[in-house]
């Protein structure tokens, strides 16, 4: 029988070494690297805390299962997966890593917007083919002098309101749950309603979690609602958008470009009916996935889990109704 002490933490699935280490000092630590909630219990079920990255999901059946929790970790930014009413019926602290990859995703966002106004992906493949016909044929576009509308304008909303501001574009924002003097001190033109937005710009960017309200959010109705020949950025996460049809909003020319970071399904369908058009530029769900927004939602999320081990206050508890309950004391 082990005589280590240390609240036992269990791992989704392996994490940065720096996050691993961290916590090492204080905890004993096993990754699981069983995809199935089934497979994950029979190494979680005396785990004190939990950390995941994308499956298995973080359940109401799992957390039960956890006699002993304390404490459900999220390595990033989303929480859609995981049961955050359950864990705080079970008291159960949630804690994340809100921020470490906004720098990330706003940069990549910006270079899907480049890519769709530069026919990125079409004219680097006519050029290693030997066709430079492109220097005759001018289609490509200008982000300056445009207006780009931000759905969602929080930690990446406003770095993406930021650049492009910088290059010159008219920058509309909406976001239902922010001051319109907050989204001014943001850098964005507050607009009331999504429908109020969509006619207005020439870049939409999704910036948004995924709720009720934001699923489906980009679907036949908002998308004809927007300009012809506009273009859909979408870093947030796929079951944001309908992907039919965006599908037939891009093939009528109604909008000119996508770019896509999420999908519906993921991983996507390699036939997906999207990944046949030529105006739409795709990456792997990886917009957040940088070598420094690694490292800062690793040290983050396993500093977040740690104070709640010992007894102390998270810096961002997602339930603070548990707080009590689990007696977190306050710095």
């Amino acid at each position: 029988m082990s005589t280590d002490t240390r609240p036992l933490v269990v791992l989704a699935g392996p994490i940065h070494p720096l996050g691993h280490a961290n916590l090492e000092r204080e905890a004993r630590v096993v990754v699981c690297e069983d995809e199935t909630e089934d497979g994950f219990l029979k190494v979680a079920a005396e785990a004190d805390g939990l950390l995941f990255r994308v499956r298995p999901r973080c359940t109401e059946s799992l957390m039960a299962a956890c006699k002993r929790l304390k404490v459900v970790g999220r390595h990033g930014v989303g929480l859609d997966t995981v049961d955050i009413p359950a864990a705080t019926r079970l008291g159960v602290a949630v804690v994340h890593a809100p921020g470490s990859n906004s720098q990330a995703v706003a940069e990549h966002a910006l270079m899907l917007m480049l890519a769709c106004v530069k026919r990125t992906r079409q004219i680097d493949r006519m050029t290693r083919a030997g066709d430079w016909s492109a220097r005759r044929d001018v289609r490509n576009t200008e982000l300056g002098g445009k207006t780009l509308g931000i759905v969602g304008v929080g930690n990446v909303g406003r770095r993406v309101a930021r650049f492009c501001a910088a290059l010159g574009m008219r920058v509309l924002g909406y976001d239902p749950y922010v001051p319109a003097d907050e989204l001014r001190r943001r850098g964005v033109e507050p607009v009331p309603s999504l429908e109020t937005l969509l006619p207005q710009v020439d870049v939409l960017t999704c910036h948004t979690p995924l709720t009720p309200e934001t699923r489906g959010m980009i679907n036949p109705r908002t998308l004809g609602l927007m300009k012809r020949g506009a273009i859909l950025i979408n870093t947030s996460r796929g079951p944001v958008q309908q992907e039919e049809a965006l599908f037939e909003a891009l093939t009528r020319g109604h909008l000119a470009a996508a770019g896509l970071d999420v999908f519906e399904q993921e991983p996507a369908p390699t036939d997906s009916k999207l990944f046949n058009l030529d105006n739409v530029v795709c990456s792997t769900h990886v917009a957040g996935v940088t070598v420094e927004a690694t490292e800062t939602a690793t040290l983050q999320v396993t500093g977040e889990i740690l104070r709640v081990l010992r007894g102390e206050m998270p810096d961002v508890l997602v339930n603070p109704e548990v707080q009590a309950r689990l007696g977190l004391q306050s710095k």
